[in-house]
């Protein structure tokens, strides 16, 4: 602390400025020089001649008295610079006595009461977190420690002034350890009893650990006689959560100071933190309430109240003459599977005893918007069923064992594990058989069932190719294997498998070849998630009455909007279904195409549109003039979410071609069914306007607020579209045979009917 009135280093500063000011002012000085000293005549008859000199010895007088000017600011600066300098000397002389005696006065009280008469008081240190109290008669409170990140520990509290001073202000808190919460924001110290402001209050530290909270924020300090109180410190945000563990709560802010009774402003809310994200359906986490302002004293407006989750409330006016504060504004509320509940605005502080005006109450958060519903993103399967035995080779056609069984089918895949797709089937066996004259009828191997797919979300598997059928001998006739089935989709929103396609047929030597049929299409499953509601707006706080004789009554917070309800999960796809396979013979006969998969309805409608806040009600006017506060108006409610949209139907299979004397192509396959859409979410409901506070003896009262209006309902989902049906296969014959007749196209799905207005 100094020991003497003057400042050095003020002076210093103020001398360093001067010659800033003489600089702009000599380049000033020059600028004009040039059009002043010497003005031009404006013409050369001997009036304008004296004109000119006239003109031009007013300039020449400017500069010389700018010379002297330019000198004595030289002098000025010299002086103030040697007297900083002085004073500093002074300053530094009287240290060693002065310490001396101010030692020896502290003594007593520092050994008995543990502070001294006069001084400032230590600030916190890691051992030892609060500020220590200043001097009894004067001297500020020590600021408490702030804590280090990854401790959780609160912060220290400012220490509180003596007869004369300010009080320290708060330490913040520590952020969260690896398994705990923020810690709190340290409280502010008071002021002096006789003057004095209070001291600020320390922030809350963040919640780091998986859904923690963070700290909430230190009050501010109170102002005793003569002083402003101390703002409050912030709630500190809550750590995000994941689907098993909330998000964390935000802290509180703190509340403000209270001012001096004499005089003095209240110190303002702390606004509470947020909370943490999380996507827990049942549990959301609240955001931190915000601080309550201060309250005035005898004289004075109340302070404001913090915004948070529930925003604070205004102070009170003071006790005779003064405004109540407004309340402060409600928060958000957080996100996850549904929305999070909105905060209420704070309520307005109300006016002075006798004469004042009430505060406006705070406005309401904004309801948060439901989650979309969301199908799960299934895992790809690189395993597929084994393939069946196969006999012979192009070069070296041999008899299978048994002709009436021949190649042996694929082994079907299996289904998928935790969210992995259905494995694929595995592909017919193949024959090539050297046969004799007018041979049995060779078959190979039908093509392995694709697997399903898992209950968490896995696509079906795709069926397995049908086996290849050849015949050397003359006369022969040979099937070809049929394509595996594609595995059914089993979770929420899983697409079906692809069908199979049918193996290829070959003869020589006037044989008859009969290519196998494509596999079926797979149905979709329909969607199973749930999307998430809006949340409802908050309440718009009430406003505060007025003085007790005179003034206006605090207008009502206004309620905020519901939050929009989530979209729909679509269906799952249907599988297309398999080709047929080609034919190539004396008589050929190409297999058909199967049917694709009918598309899966959404069965997972559109969020609900969270409800409206009601409006706050005005505060009452004085009892013998002012006007009451008009009501807030509610606010609207939200949206409701679309509805998901049905899956699409697969496309039929393609016919196989056929090449012979006689040739059919094989038949193309019909399209599958669009799965239909669910219905949209219905608006969310309105909310009533808040009441108009009572007029005084002599005013009117106020109006209420308007109703909220109800929020639109969901649009339905889209029906799904439907599969195209396969083409018919080709067929070129010398004799006789036509081609297959294209599939039938599947139907649309129907769209979801829209939500209800609200």
């Amino acid at each position: 602390m100094s020991y003497v009135i003057a400042n050095s280093e003020v002076m210093t500063a103020a001398a360093a400025d001067l010659v800033d000011v003489r600089s702009a002012i000599s380049a000033a000085t020059t600028a004009a020089l040039a059009p002043t000293a010497q003005v031009r005549a404006a013409a050369a008859d001997e009036i304008s001649m004296a004109i000119s000199a006239l003109f031009g010895s007013h300039g020449q007088a400017y500069q010389a008295v700018s010379a002297q000017a330019t000198a004595f600011h030289d002098q000025f600066v010299q002086a103030l610079r040697g007297a900083g300098a002085s004073y500093a000397l002074t300053e530094a002389a009287a240290v060693s006595p002065l310490q001396a005696v101010l030692d020896l006065i502290n003594a007593p009280t520092e050994f008995f009461l543990g502070r001294p008469v006069i001084g400032d008081g230590a600030n916190g240190t890691a051992a030892a977190p609060n500020g220590g109290a200043g001097g009894l008669l004067y001297g500020n409170g020590g600021s408490g420690f702030s804590q280090p990140a990854n401790s959780g520990r609160a912060g220290g509290a400012g220490g509180s002034a003596g007869l004369i001073g300010n009080g320290g202000a708060g330490g913040s808190g520590g952020t969260g350890a690896a398994s705990g919460s923020g810690g709190n924001g340290g409280a502010g110290g008071a002021g002096g009893w006789l003057y004095g402001n209070g001291g600020a209050g320390g922030a809350g530290g963040v919640g780091t650990a998986l859904g923690s909270s963070g700290g909430s924020g230190g009050v501010g300090g109170n102002a005793w006689l003569w002083g402003s109180g101390g703002n409050a410190g912030t709630g500190a945000a809550g750590a995000v959560g994941n689907a098993t563990t909330p998000g964390g709560s935000g802290g509180a802010g703190g509340a403000g100071g209270n001012a001096g009774w004499l005089t003095g402003n209240p110190g303002v809310g702390g606004a509470g933190g947020n909370a943490g994200e999380g996507m827990n359906a049942s549990t959301n986490a609240s955001g931190g309430a915000g601080g309550a302002g201060g309250h005035a004293g005898l004289f004075g407006t109340g302070g404001l109240g913090g915004a948070g989750a529930t925003g604070g409330h205004g102070g009170s006016g003071g006790l005779m003459i003064g405004n109540g504060g407004d309340g402060g504004q409600g928060g958000a509320g957080a996100a996850g599977i549904n929305g999070g509940v909105a905060g209420r605005g704070g309520d307005g502080g109300h006016g002075a005893g006798l004469f004042g005006s009430g505060g406006n109450g705070g406005q309401g958060g904004a309801g948060l918007a439901g989650a979309d519903a969301t199908n799960p993103t299934p895992i790809p399967n690189t395993k597929t069923g084994v393939d069946g035995t196969s006999y012979g080779s192009v070069g070296n056609p041999v008899a299978p064992p048994d002709p009436a069984t021949d190649g042996a089918d694929g082994g079907n895949g299996g289904p998928g594990l935790n969210g992995q797709n259905g494995q694929n089937g595995g592909a017919g066996g193949t024959v090539y058989a050297d046969g004799g004259l007018g041979t049995n009828g060779i078959v190979s191997g039908n093509g392995g069932d694709g697997g399903a797919g898992s209950t968490s979300g896995g696509n079906g598997g795709a069926g397995g190719a049908g086996g290849l059928a050849t015949g050397a001998g003359e006369f022969d006739q040979v099937q070809a294997g049929n394509g595996g089935q594609g595995g059914i989709g089993v979770g929420p929103g899983a697409a079906g498998g692809a069908g199979g396609a049918g193996g290829n047929a070959l003869t020589l030597y006037n044989g008859t070849a009969l290519g196998g049929t494509g596999g079926a299409g797979a149905a979709g499953a329909s969607s199973g998630m749930v999307a998430g509601a809006g949340a409802a707006g908050g309440a718009g706080g009430n406003g505060g009455n007025a003085g007790l004789l005179m003034g206006n009554g605090g207008h009502g917070g206004h309620g905020g909007i519901g939050g929009t309800g989530g979209a729909g999960a679509a269906g799952g796809a249907g599988g297309s279904g398999g080709s047929g396979g080609s034919a190539i013979g004396d008589i050929a006969g190409a297999g058909s195409g199967n049917d694709g998969g009918h598309g899966a309805d959404a069965s997972s409608g559109g969020g609900d549109g969270g409800a409206a806040g009601a409006g706050g009600n005005g505060g009452n006017a004085g009892r013998l003039f002012g006007v009451g506060g008009a009501g807030g108006d509610a606010g609207s409610g939200g949206v409701g979410g679309a509805g998901g949209a049905g899956g699409a139907g697969g496309a039929g299979g393609d016919g196989g071609d056929a090449y012979g004397n006689v040739a059919n192509g094989g038949r193309g396959g019909a399209g599958g069914a669009g799965g239909n859409g669910s219905s949209g979410g219905d608006g969310g409901a309105g909310a009533t306007g808040g009441a108009g506070g009572t007029g005084g003896l002599f005013g009117s009262a106020g109006g209420d607020g308007s109703v909220g209006v109800g929020g639109i309902g969901g649009t339905g989902g889209a029906g799904g579209a439907a599969g195209l049906g396969g083409a018919g296969g080709t067929a070129t014959a010398m004799q006789g045979g036509g081609a297959g007749s294209d599939g039938a196209t599947g139907v649309a799905g129907t769209g979801g009917a829209a939500g209800h207005h609200g």
